[in-house]
């Protein structure tokens, strides 16, 4: 079993950036894709932005394409998510996960490995 740790969240101001980190332990991530995804309030769970197990291939949701870039560190079970000109719609919880199955890309995969959420609010 794996244990995710999110953490970077916080207030920004609307056109600023953060970085969110997920660290894993338990067990290695190193041959797992990995991805963020994001709850809004009174939204569905959303995926963010996705990554594969060797981070050769990185995908993203149209909302962050262009802003965004993930990247992992398997050598340090570490992820993260630099996140630029943040806007309101922004807001939301963050969420670290991993992949089910090895060797993945991570978008469209089914993840069964869930961290407890980063808070994200861009203030306007």
């Amino acid at each position: 079993q794996v244990q995710l740790v999110e953490s970077g969240g916080g207030l920004v101001q609307a056109g600023g950036s953060l970085r969110l980190s997920c660290a894993a332990s338990g067990r290695s991530i190193s041959t797992y894709a990995m991805g963020w995804f994001r709850q809004a309030p009174g939204k569905e769970r959303e995926p963010v932005a996705a990554i594969s197990w060797d981070g050769t291939r990185t995908f993203y949701a149209d909302s962050v394409k262009g802003r965004s870039t993930i990247s992992r560190d398997n050598a340090k079970s570490t992820m993260h998510l630099q996140m630029n000109s943040l806007k309101p719609e922004d807001t939301a919880v963050y969420y670290c996960a991993v992949e089910r199955g090895v060797y993945g890309l991570g978008w469209g995969g089914t993840f069964d490995s869930w961290g407890q959420g980063t808070q994200v609010t861009g203030a306007s």
